[in-house]
């Protein structure tokens, strides 16, 4: 391979970063998540695209996409109201853990009878389906001026905000499953709450703590603030990690209650995590495009099609209805919004690296069954958000001010 010059390569990485942009941007325009824009290009300049860079470092994409991740559920923390949390605390989090159980269970037992997956290769690729992507949600909600009605709205965000860390530890069992068959699932109960609670535990120590440095130091309107944000959302889910918590659990509780207290510098800081966020999406998603050759998607197009109706049609919706059902407020028609509103995004493609760098057999299979699900998840699902709100009757269009957000403006994640 020829050496590239230093100068060329800050080129390069600077010209696909704004590329990105604009193609993220473009995709918006078509009612289409950002996300399609910025995989598409990292296709382009992949080894079957005009670009021809040749890319499979798996294990460094999954750390690059767990880097960008923290940024993306911290970001998504900071932009959230606690109010709207505690009007939904009980449906989404019942969502985001029984809902991704469900989902994963339904999803893994259609990937045994259809594709002739063994049981824990099917919950595998069932956990790493699991989650959704808020932020491909509200992106084109907020373009099309579509305001829904009620409390939906705030359900999907702290859903979307708070179900990856349940998808995470249900890719960790089953990869525990798989390298030890007799491993007891009763045995994973306590490590469950242990991680949870350390998690969630650590991130409100350091959303509480982040913003009593700014308010007391001598650095709380300059650049400095920057510095402490990224060094808070960085220690959350570090000291989270190394003491047995879910870190990026702790990412996003830490944003959440950082974001929901007053300080000096709020307004700069949450402006500041919200372009980190937008540069984690752009960097993962490229990184993931390149990491993708579209010739290898060829193989599992029947089975991505397979699974991303049982997904959509199935999984989702019987795990809405069966979590929402004790909530009455949340009629027939919004529990349906609810289950089409779940897009996936960029955590299941980066959780199906882990397979892959654990060496568990099928796993390039999985990830390129995972791929091909979440583009088409976009694709289908995208454009008819709004066409199924007016149809449910959940939601109306409203003049977009002139000052409204960008289309692909972020309200999180997760992404998930």
């Amino acid at each position: 391979m020829p050496s590239v010059s230093p100068e060329i390569a800050l080129l390069a990485i600077g010209g696909l970063l704004l590329a990105t942009v604009l193609a993220g941007t473009l995709s918006s325009r078509f009612g289409l998540p950002a996300l399609i824009g910025f995989l598409g290009l990292g296709m382009l300049a992949g080894v079957d695209g005009p670009g021809g860079i040749g890319f499979d470092n798996y294990l460094l994409t999954q750390g690059v996409g767990v880097a960008c991740l923290i940024f993306i559920l911290f970001s998504g923390g900071l932009d959230t109201d606690w109010r709207d949390v505690r009007r939904v605390a009980a449906p989404a989090l019942i969502l985001a853990t029984l809902g991704v159980v469900l989902s994963a269970g339904i999803t893994g037992l259609a990937s045994m009878l259809i594709l002739g997956f063994g049981p824990f290769q099917g919950f595998l690729l069932g956990a790493v389906i699991a989650s959704t992507d808020a932020a491909a949600v509200f992106a084109i909600l907020r373009s099309t001026g579509l305001d829904l009605h009620g409390d939906v709205p705030a359900l999907i965000e702290v859903e979307s905000g708070s179900n990856d860390p349940m998808a995470i530890f249900l890719v960790g069992a089953a990869l525990l499953f798989l390298s030890a068959p007799g491993t007891s699932p009763f045995a994973l109960v306590p490590q469950f709450f242990v991680q949870m609670t350390l998690g969630g535990g650590i991130g409100f120590g350091v959303g509480w703590l982040m913003p009593e440095i700014l308010k007391r130091s001598q650095f709380r309107r300059g650049g400095l603030a920057f510095v402490v944000s990224i060094a808070g959302a960085l220690i959350a889910y570090g000291l989270a990690e190394t003491s047995g918590g879910n870190g990026f659990l702790a990412a996003y509780v830490a944003g959440l209650v950082a974001g929901n207290r007053s300080y000096a510098a709020k307004r700069i800081v949450s402006t500041f995590q919200d372009g980190m966020a937008w540069l984690s999406q752009v960097v993962m998603f490229l990184t993931l495009g390149l990491l993708v050759a579209p010739s290898n998607l060829v193989d599992v197009i029947a089975p991505g099609l397979a699974i991303t109706f049982v997904l959509m049609l199935v999984a989702r919706p019987l795990s809405v209805f069966i979590c929402l059902a004790p909530f009455r407020r949340f009629g027939w028609r919004s529990k349906l919004f609810v289950s089409w509103a779940g897009l996936r995004g960029a955590v299941p493609i980066v959780l199906a690296t882990f397979p892959i760098v654990a060496g568990v057999p099928g796993a390039f299979a999985i990830f390129n069954i995972v791929f091909f699900v979440v583009l088409l998840s976009s694709v289908i699902q995208g454009p008819t958000i709004n066409w199924m709100a007016e149809r449910l009757g959940i939601g109306s269009r409203e003049e977009l001010r002139e000052l409204a957000p960008d289309p692909g403006s972020m309200t999180m994640e997760g992404e998930n």
